[in-house]
């Protein structure tokens, strides 16, 4: 649920915008209010997880995230949607460092975990690929507003169940501590930063607010680190979890992969429906390849490949089949068919990307301090979503195109998808810099 609502509403936007009357520089707010909200609060989600107990953290982040989107399945105004997309953000916030959480302080290090990490993995990475082909065949056979109240019935089971099956927990004995202003900083950073890179798109990289935006963005981060070390008395971010270097190397993957992989979803969708003239239910059978591939390789493969070899190679090692992969997708042209413009680069993609999470999750978790669990998944999921936003904005303004035609817009996406393919390949010379097997996993 939490990573489907990132890319679910791609194919449903035209139809969102026409039944609410969307104007069109307010249309991508439907997606950013709910990512940036995400990405901005899960440092203080993961805290919260440690403060309050997995438990109590899961059940309240699955019911803020169950009532925002009944409420945003009946918005019936533009600001009543981003509003609960909003809402549903800050849920998810608290969500998902939860529920790792609950898989890291259930089984100890080895193979169980890899075994518990590996599934986890695969139905977040599922999550995204499937949240296109959801998104279709909602919007085509039901309405736009199905999206989102799919998510009610299930968040009522999952908090019923939830209540029954997961173990009470603890949370602190000591009075919570809970780091405000740390969170304001760092929402408001990622925000504003975010905000700055998307109009490089439409106003330059030299245009006065570009460039305000961005450095104001980057200060306030500058605050927020200043923050943590020496204000906060129980910071969101410990400093010294990233002084073991599979946290710290660990995230700066995670940013770079998730910069690359959830930024695809957006211009493949595009590519397929603006040149390739797909409907939004062919569209969203376009990205089942995606689907199937990602979780069998994550699920299956990962954690046997991982018995053999150790983090820094397996990611090593997918992130080159990966840019191998987006390297074959930038080669699309108006008249490529579904299987060699589509079908081929996205077994190649899924293979690498399923290969690639599940170490690293690994890697960023090894060695954690308990009581610093949530803030660990936390700060795992922040840099993973913040990756996604900023690159998804500067790809925006990579794959700009003022030319008329389809021959530039493929060109354009042709650029992304190049681009995709250069950082994945710095993502492998960057593991390298991971501790070797028995210094990452003991």
């Amino acid at each position: 649920m939490v990573v489907l609502d990132v890319s679910v509403v791609n194919v449903a936007l035209p139809s969102i915008g026409s039944a609410l009357g969307f104007a069109p520089t307010e249309l991508p707010w439907v997606v950013n209010a709910y990512g940036l909200a995400f990405a901005g609060l899960l440092l203080l989600g993961g805290r919260l997880a440690d403060v309050l107990g997995h438990r109590r953290a899961f059940l309240l982040g699955l019911a803020l995230f169950s009532a925002a989107s009944l409420a945003g399945g009946l918005a019936g105004a533009p600001g009543a949607l981003i509003a609960a997309r909003a809402v549903q953000g800050a849920g998810a916030a608290l969500l998902a460092p939860a529920t790792l959480t609950v898989l890291t302080g259930t089984f100890p290090e080895g193979p169980a975990r890899t075994r518990a990490l590996a599934v986890w993995t695969a139905v977040g990475v599922a999550g995204g690929a499937a949240g296109n082909l959801i998104g279709g065949a909602l919007t085509e056979y039901l309405s736009w507003r199905w999206i989102l109240l799919v998510n009610v019935p299930i968040g009522v089971g999952g908090v019923l169940l939830g209540t029954r099956l997961l173990p009470a927990g603890r949370g602190e004995a000591r009075k919570p501590r809970l780091d405000i202003p740390g969170a304001v900083l760092a929402t408001a950073g990622i925000a504003v930063l975010t905000y700055g890179l998307a109009q490089a798109e439409s106003r330059g990289w030299g245009d006065a607010v570009t460039v305000g935006a961005a450095v104001a963005g980057l200060l306030l981060l500058m605050g927020f680190v200043g923050v943590e070390a020496r204000v906060a008395r129980a910071p969101l971010v410990p400093l010294g979890l990233l002084r073991a270097r599979s946290v710290g190397v660990g995230n700066l993957i995670l940013l770079l992969t998730g910069a690359c992989l959830i930024p695809m979803w957006y211009f493949l969708s595009l590519y397929m429906q603006q040149v390739l003239h797909y409907s939004p239910l062919r569209t969203a059978v376009g990205f089942l390849p995606h689907t199937l591939v990602t979780m069998a390789v994550g699920a299956r493969l990962a954690p046997q490949l991982m018995r053999y070899a150790g983090p820094r190679t397996l990611i090593v090692t997918s992130a080159v089949v990966s840019a191998a992969g987006f390297w074959w997708q930038s080669r699309i042209t108006p008249d490529s068919a579904y299987v060699d413009g589509i079908l081929g680069p996205a077994i190649v993609i899924s293979v690498g990307s399923g290969l690639l999470l599940t170490p690293v999750t690994t890697a960023v978790t090894s060695g954690v301090d308990p009581a610093h669990a949530g803030a660990a998944s936390g700060l795992m999921n922040t840099t993973k979503q913040v990756g996604g936003a900023l690159g998804l904005a500067a790809l925006s303004t990579v794959a700009a195109s003022h030319a008329p035609g389809i021959q530039a817009l493929t060109a354009a996406y042709a650029r992304a998808f190049q681009t995709i393919a250069v950082v994945l390949a710095a993502v492998a010379v960057v593991a390298l810099a991971l501790p070797r097997r028995g210094d990452a996993t003991s």
